[in-house]
């Protein structure tokens, strides 16, 4: 079957150009915001309009930075524009940097996960044009796990972070432009808001059902099929074990130095997850948790877009706490360690819900949530 050709927002920025014509434009972008032709938002706009400053989110304007890494201001080689971090001490445009501009733009590929921070810094540079009377446009993309399917966690604002602001879903079935719209109803801002559409995508597509060149949008989200894993497996960045960081399949390999691969991959597979595939595995990290020590543990695959990698994550982690509760470990010894902030609650790692339980309880919301969502449905 042949694959969907889809245009991006940037692909389709002729449906914004009274926004931008005449205006100084500021850009928040990455690597991933490029055309079908392969060019740059960068350049694309700086050849057409007056693109007067950038920002950088985590990884960098060129997508040159490790996760968490600082990101500095800089100039722009390529347009000598300058480049405002927005991954720094500064997370919200200041009134200084928005002085430089008249219209903010918004071209970030994001994965469709709650953690990912892409997200939030859009929000701060929509509530950063609220404040300051500036329109603000977001060129819209694929959500590389489609836009139906809703799973995980609701998270609780008393755990709100840099990777989680809002009581959304783990996996919450809107593109980055549907989400802005989500952001401006629920935070009440008062802005001009546009969105440049896609065209050619529908809501049950994954990335994989289109022609789309896949960039990863962070140096550990390597391939499409990451992403649909990454709503499970994240969570073990807030334990000792090791997500895959540091090997070439990060958040499709967990495992630690003390695991019984063998054993572990018998345990997973009697849950008989549908659309999960695990194999028992082996692998050394190169970096990060475990670093250069031969880790043992499984590797655990979404083969649909309709397999519950939430689910599957989260009894992985369950599973191997129960096998060795002595070694695993939360990091982190405050109510907002990593893994209350990732799950968006601090109901598991109290140990007041397992996994079942917590799944159990969130359901009603995740079904209100994905009822809710039609209201900012483009597509």
């Amino acid at each position: 079957m042949a694959r969907a050709s889809v245009l991006t927002g940037l692909d389709n920025l002729k449906s914004v150009h009274e926004k931008l014509s005449g205006k100084r434009v500021g850009l928040m972008t990455h690597p991933c915001g490029f055309d079908r032709n392969l060019k740059s938002a960068i350049d694309v706009i700086h050849e057409n309009y007056n693109l007067t400053a950038l920002f950088a989110c985590e990884h960098g304007i060129r997508g040159d930075m490790q996760a968490g890494d600082e990101v500095l201001n800089e100039v722009d080689k390529e347009t000598g524009v300058p480049v405002f971090s927005m991954h720094g001490k500064i997370k919200m445009p200041t009134d200084e940097m928005m002085d430089a501009i008249d219209v903010m733009v918004v071209d970030l590929q994001d994965v469709g996960a709650r953690f990912y921070t892409y997200l939030y810094s859009m929000a701060n540079a929509m509530i950063a044009c609220e404040k300051n009377r500036k329109p603000i446009v977001v060129l819209d993309r694929i959500n590389p796990i489609g836009g139906e399917v809703v799973q995980g966690t609701l998270l609780d604002e008393r755990f709100h972070s840099f990777v989680g602001e809002y009581a959304v879903p783990t996996r919450y079935g809107l593109t980055i432009g549907e989400f802005a719209y989500f952001v401006k109803d629920h935070l009440n801002l008062d802005i001009d808001l546009t969105v440049s559409k896609l065209t050619g995508w529908q809501r049950d597509m994954l990335w994989t059902d289109t022609s789309s060149v896949w960039t990863p949008p962070s140096p550990n989200m390597p391939t499409p099929e990451t992403a649909l894993m990454y709503i499970g497996t994240c969570i073990f960045e807030g334990t000792n074990l090791s997500e895959g960081r540091g090997t070439t399949t990060p958040f499709e390999l967990v495992g630690a130095p003390f695991i019984d691969a063998g054993k572990l991959e018998k345990r997973m597979r009697a849950f008989d997850l549908p659309g999960i595939a695990i194999l028992r595995a082996s692998f050394t990290p190169t970096f990060s948790k475990w670093q250069g020590q031969l880790c043992s543990g499984v590797r655990i695959r979404a083969l649909s877009g309709n397999a519950d990698a939430f689910k599957a994550g989260l009894y992985l982690l369950d599973t191997i706490r129960d096998m060795y509760p002595g070694d695993v470990q939360f990091l982190g010894t405050t109510a907002l360690a990593g893994i209350n902030l990732l799950l968006g609650t601090d109901d598991y790692r109290s140990g007041r819900l397992d996994a079942d339980g917590l799944i159990r309880k969130h359901l009603p919301l995740i079904q209100e949530f994905k009822e809710n969502k039609k209201k900012y449905h483009l597509y």
